[in-house]
């Protein structure tokens, strides 16, 4: 007795996006692809997309081999100014000097919006449309994707055909939550746990971290090095690369008033002992290795505003309140790794008559913060800006990352300080990593 023949197996239906492709012949495929690029090229994100994505990579490799941005900061300064003159452009194209154009354009993106939604939609509803139904909807976005390229008037026709398909079909499988912006909370939360994971804008608010950081400086802090931190908490369950070491510059939660963030460079680690002298710092009894780079340099400050209400900022922004001030210029090492610091003999020895303990010894698990400014700086020498006077340690907890790289600089004397108080785009800042190389041409 012969066998019976075994059915052959059920064929998978084609989703949305393959039927209708498959209706297309390879020259529209062509034309669908050519508006496609055409249209993510000419949205105002594109430039603010390709920026960020070159400056990640830029990030990445100036962390791990600091000395490459001596070349590669030029590189990414044109990069950053090619993006700006793109995204200027598309503004200008917005106006009404290119009203068609940009009429069309927007058609557009309310046709990849409708297709977006109608693919959406029947992946739950497919099983429940019958034929006649389904092939309504797939010539609605055959009719939606022939038009790209096409006119103004076609391309608003075929919406209008797919938009009452939509309603007839569709209507009732829609999801409520992303009627509610499900597209808009998704990118939202994705920005947040980066934000809370990765890597965090700071701005400096004051000159206590000058040279190394100035005034108006806006700098990425890498918040995964040390660890994350738990949500609205202080602790980090678990280290990620490594623990803080000495020269690197952090930000922190104060531990005196944790509504404060500050900026400093770890001067001290677990276990360090720590001695303030007339001759300088002096680490585990070794004096601090450091030497003079310009004895009589000038540098810009400013009053701190970040206490004051943003009414006080608005005001206070074209008037020019810098004031330059005078000190030398060092160059210290720790472990190997240089930066600069500000000191002069006779204000280290007034600083060091307002400290009430000269010698301290680094607990577990903190960190010994100073500024750059050596005299002129609330750090834990002072008692993190409490009033005390008093050595204030940092827990590791209230670590929020590592100073990584400038990426954006509203300083003295930049582009359009006239109009702005002496304030303005310190293009030349941009980018700069806040570790040293070493290699760097000596400051003037």
């Amino acid at each position: 007795m012969a066998a019976e023949a075994k059915p052959a197996a059920p064929t998978a239906a084609p989703d949305l996006a393959e039927a209708v492709l498959a209706r297309l012949s390879t020259e529209e495929l062509k034309t669908l692809n050519k508006w496609r690029w055409h249209d993510r090229l000419v949205s105002l994100w594109a430039p603010v997309t390709v920026l960020a994505l070159v400056f990640i990579v830029y990030l990445a490799i100036v962390e791990s081999l600091v000395c490459t941005y001596l070349w590669l900061q030029p590189l990414m300064q044109g990069v950053g100014l090619i993006c700006f003159a793109w995204w200027a452009v598309l503004v200008v194209a917005r106006t009404p000097l290119a009203k068609r154009w940009n009429h069309t354009r927007d058609a557009r993106y309310r046709s990849e919006e409708i297709l977006a939604e109608v693919e959406q939609v029947t992946k739950k509803a497919r099983a429940q449309l019958k034929e006649k139904a389904w092939d309504e909807v797939v010539a609605g976005c055959e009719g939606v994707v022939k038009s790209f390229g096409k006119p103004l008037d076609e391309v608003k026709a075929a919406n209008r055909v797919l938009e009452a398909t939509y309603e007839k079909h569709l209507k009732n499988h829609r999801s409520k939550m992303r009627d509610l912006g499900g597209g808009f909370v998704r990118a939202l939360a994705i920005a947040l746990t980066f934000r809370a994971v990765l890597l965090d804008p700071f701005k400096i608010p004051s000159g206590s971290m000058i040279p190394t950081l100035e005034i108006g400086d806006q700098i990425f802090v890498n918040k995964f090095i040390y660890g994350v931190r738990l949500p609205f908490t202080n602790y980090v369950p678990f280290k990620i690369i490594r623990s803080p070491k000495k020269g690197d510059v952090i930000v922190f939660n104060n531990p005196t008033n944790e509504s404060l963030d500050y900026v400093k460079r770890v001067v001290g680690t677990p276990g360090d002992k720590l001695q303030f002298t007339e001759e300088g710092l002096l680490v585990n009894g070794v004096l601090q290795e450091r030497k003079v780079e310009v004895e009589r340099y000038l540098y810009w400050d400013q009053p701190s505003w970040y206490a004051e209400p943003i009414s006080n900022w608005v005001k206070r922004w074209p008037e020019d309140d810098w004031r330059q001030k005078e000190e030398t210029l060092y160059r210290e090492t720790f472990d190997g790794v240089p930066h600069y610091i500000l000191d002069n003999v006779q204000s280290r020895k007034a600083t060091l008559s307002r400290q009430q303990v000269t010698e301290v010894v680094v607990p577990e698990g903190h960190v010994f913060v100073m500024g750059d400014n050596r005299n002129n700086s609330d750090d834990s020498r002072f008692g993190l800006g409490s009033g005390t006077n008093r050595p204030e340690f940092v827990p590791f907890g209230n670590i929020k990352g590592k100073a990584t790289v400038i990426w954006l600089s509203m300083s003295r004397d930049g582009f359009g300080s006239s109009f702005f108080g002496g304030t303005g785009i310190r293009y030349d800042r941009f980018f700069t990593p806040v570790t040293m190389c070493g290699a760097e041409a000596p400051r003037k």
